[in-house]
């Protein structure tokens, strides 16, 4: 079972060992989240728009894909170095963000940073405080995707989202909108015209994270099925892997076809793949 569907999930049910359900009703009280992509030129309005909710009594979340950036990638920002490395340095981290945010950005606001390399005891205590209102900002890693429970935090900061694979971005976009207020996630990128950019813009079409899943699934592919590649198109054809009906009735079918026929005999061409899939594949 799982709350945000990703596309290996969906293809995985044409083995017939997965059983699909859909529960497409929110949990009731829940509002509909405003998700928009902010470019760097937007950047300044973005923050003056978050220092706006926050003087209504909201909350926010800042999340970074990483703690902090290494020593030699600091001296290097002073330094020419390669394109890949560069946009790596370019990836947020949450130490530098919550100096930025707390000195310079929000010096007005109560921030506090959070990341996996705390003491279990001291990220409690931290967001025990940010729950009951000691903090207005909270900068933290993915450690906050699941198991969070705000319902005064109304905007959810992305800082390099394209770093993020598109079930996870939905799922800390699920860290809002928990309460009265109207809530926003806000992407902040610089790669919205790239296919990482793709994702991004599927997650300001919808909330709805069966169809993110099913655009996750155009985007990339679900990857090899009887291998490791998380992306891409598969080995086994198929008309179409975002189909449930058409999933459903082949399940239907091969399960009569088995049990009516269980060796196929009366279809050689069928035993004859077969065969061959399991001379390559061992399916125990």
């Amino acid at each position: 079972m799982t709350a945000t569907p990703i596309p290996r999930t969906l293809a995985l049910t044409i083995y017939g060992d997965l059983d699909i359900s859909l529960i497409k009703e929110k949990p009731k009280g829940r509002q509909q989240i405003i998700t928009k992509i902010i470019s760097h030129d937007k950047r300044g309005s973005a923050h003056k728009f978050i220092d706006e909710q926050i003087r209504q009594g909201r909350q926010v979340f800042v999340i970074c894909p990483r703690i902090e950036i290494s020593s030699t990638e600091e001296s290097a920002r002073a330094k020419p170095i390669s394109q890949a490395k560069l946009v790596w340095a370019e990836v947020k981290a949450v130490t530098e963000e919550y100096e930025k945010l707390s000195k310079k950005v929000f010096p007005q606001h109560r921030v506090a940073m959070l990341h996996g390399r705390l003491k279990p005891k001291e990220k409690d205590e931290i967001m025990s405080k940010f729950k009951d209102g000691h903090y207005d900002i909270l900068v933290s890693t993915s450690v906050v995707e699941v198991g969070v429970d705000i319902p005064n935090a109304a905007i959810m900061m992305i800082e390099s989202a394209e770093r993020f694979g598109l079930a996870q971005l939905h799922q800390f976009r699920g860290r809002v909108g928990r309460g009265a207020h109207q809530s926003h996630c806000l992407l902040f990128t610089s790669s919205s015209d790239t296919p990482a950019g793709r994702r991004l813009r599927a997650l300001e079409q919808t909330n709805d994270g069966f169809q993110l899943a099913e655009m996750d699934l155009k985007i990339r592919g679900p990857g090899e099925f009887t291998g490791t590649q998380q992306s891409g198109l598969p080995d086994i054809a198929m008309a179409s892997l975002t189909d449930l009906d058409l999933i459903k009735k082949a399940r239907l079918e091969a399960r009569l076809l088995l049990k009516n026929d269980p060796a196929l005999k009366r279809y050689p061409l069928l035993a004859a793949r077969l065969a061959e899939m399991q001379r390559l594949v061992h399916f125990e």
